[in-house]
């Protein structure tokens, strides 16, 4: 017999998981929510990731050439860590205020199909639910190099780092060592990025990529390219990072090194077997388009599920769980269209749809409207808060007056982008974007210039 017995099980407090509980217990039904640290009350994003890094890089962008950056890095953790408390306690207090939920505390473990043992140190708790969400997340990768060094950090613990590095290294070139280096290059360390790869931001247009460099060297960041990091290892006073670039090898001494090579799913302690949910070769657990798993009353949604690492694709999956669970069983993974991103440089780094090479190999009829950010007479809102970098490009269907895909990179462009991706999910045209009346000062208003700047995608 088991000591819980629920209609609904959450292991993992993400954004999905949580919502869904949260969701099917205002319905009146049973639910256990199980979580294995108290530290991560409301998921990874409010913890250590999206809220308290861009909470982060808010307050880089703010510190003046004259403020002492070790003064200033520790009141912004101060206030990093301010935020996420308050934040954890309000999760915590909306499940907790659920009658029907019960939140425990606990290391979760499959013994069945229905049926998971939690353990918090000698105590046992078997829990029988009729369904099953898998919301347990992802955490940073490790190297695949040697370490032998105590200044190696990740994503996470990088965030707590006492004292600020003078010079730090961050091994890694993607979307989570971008904004990193720009957050400690603005709170005042000397800056090296290491990319493995030998073309920068392979998956942005190269206009893109130019100004996205040349803001980053501009504020002090080095970018070394074909960066093959073999060993980290400590010095009397600091780390020692070895590196074949090229034909030769390099040794770069830093007081910290920020590892940035990606996550990896939390599966392996979870005993997935013995309910017959499978997993692919990176661990992340294989669904359908509707989220269930190999076994079909088990879900799983947010990281772990091995789709996109946004915290509002998790949202999303727990909108397709509800349906399934509640609703038609019609909603999928596949209705997404249209789905943006945004890169939190300051200022930010917003992409949605095609990119340029995606475009002339699409078949179709494609012109381009694109300007520097300095150069849209009117948009006077980058002048006005005194942030000009970055460019506005819109790729268009010439035949239809669709649009196909935008890189917006410029204050407010993790707005703006919402504005045109929401365009592409409607069918609203080019035209009308163009054409539409915005509010004045604002970043929108940049439409009506960009947009009727179109030409033909030539070379």
């Amino acid at each position: 017999m088991a000591d819980i017995d629920v209609d609904v099980l959450v292991i993992g407090w993400g954004k999905g998981g949580k919502t869904l509980a949260g969701a099917v217990g205002k319905q009146g039904r049973t639910v256990a929510l199980v979580e294995q640290s108290a530290s991560m009350y409301g998921g990874s994003c409010i913890n250590v990731a999206c809220v308290p890094t861009k909470d982060l890089v808010h307050s880089a962008a703010r510190r003046r050439a004259e403020d002492d950056p070790q003064a200033w890095f520790t009141d912004a953790v101060a206030g990093r860590d301010a935020l996420t408390e308050k934040l954890r306690a309000r999760n915590h207090a909306m499940l907790a205020d659920v009658e029907t939920i019960t939140l425990i505390d606990g290391r979760a473990e499959f013994t069945g199909p229905h049926d998971v043992e939690v353990t918090a140190g000698t105590d046992r708790l078997s829990i029988h639910a009729q369904s099953i969400v898998v919301n347990i997340g992802t955490v940073p990768a490790a190297p695949m190099f040697d370490v032998e060094s105590a200044r190696v950090f990740d994503s996470t613990t990088i965030q707590h780092i006492d004292p600020l590095p003078e010079r730090l290294v961050i091994v890694g070139g993607g979307y989570v060592g971008l904004e990193f280096a720009a957050m400690f290059a603005s709170f005042g360390s000397r800056v090296t990025l290491l990319d493995h790869g030998g073309t920068f931001l392979k998956n942005e247009d190269r206009d893109v990529v130019d100004a996205v460099r040349s803001l980053l060297e501009e504020s002090g960041v080095q970018i070394i390219l074909g960066a093959d990091v073999r060993s980290v290892r400590d010095s009397v006073d600091s780390a020692v990072v070895e590196a074949a670039i090229g034909d030769e090898t390099r040794e770069l001494t830093a007081d910290a090194v920020l590892v940035a090579v990606g996550r990896r799913p939390v599966t392996d302690d979870l005993n997935l077997g013995a309910a017959g949910v499978e997993v692919d070769e990176r661990g992340f657990i294989v669904v359908d388009d509707g989220l269930r798993t190999a076994a079909e009353h088990i879900f799983a949604v947010g990281d772990v599920n091995g789709g996109p690492q946004f915290t509002y694709i998790s949202l999303d999956d727990n909108r397709i769980v509800m349906d399934q669970l509640s609703g038609a069983g019609r909603r999928s993974t596949a209705d997404r269209v249209a789905v943006p991103y945004t890169v939190f440089l300051t200022p930010p780094l917003a992409r949605v749809g095609m990119n340029e090479a995606e475009a002339r190999t699409s078949g179709q009829n494609v012109v381009v409207a694109a300007k520097a950010v300095a150069d849209i007479a009117a948009m006077p809102r980058p002048k006005i808060v005194g942030e000009t970098h970055g460019l506005i490009k819109v790729l268009i269907d010439a035949d239809t007056d669709l649009v196909l895909g935008a890189t917006v990179f410029s204050i407010d462009a993790q707005e703006v982008i919402n504005l045109i991706a929401l365009a592409m999910r409607q069918g609203v045209t080019a035209s009308e974007l163009r054409d539409s009346i915005w509010t004045h000062p604002s970043s929108t208003e940049a439409l009506n210039e960009v947009l009727a700047a179109a030409q033909p995608l030539t070379g």
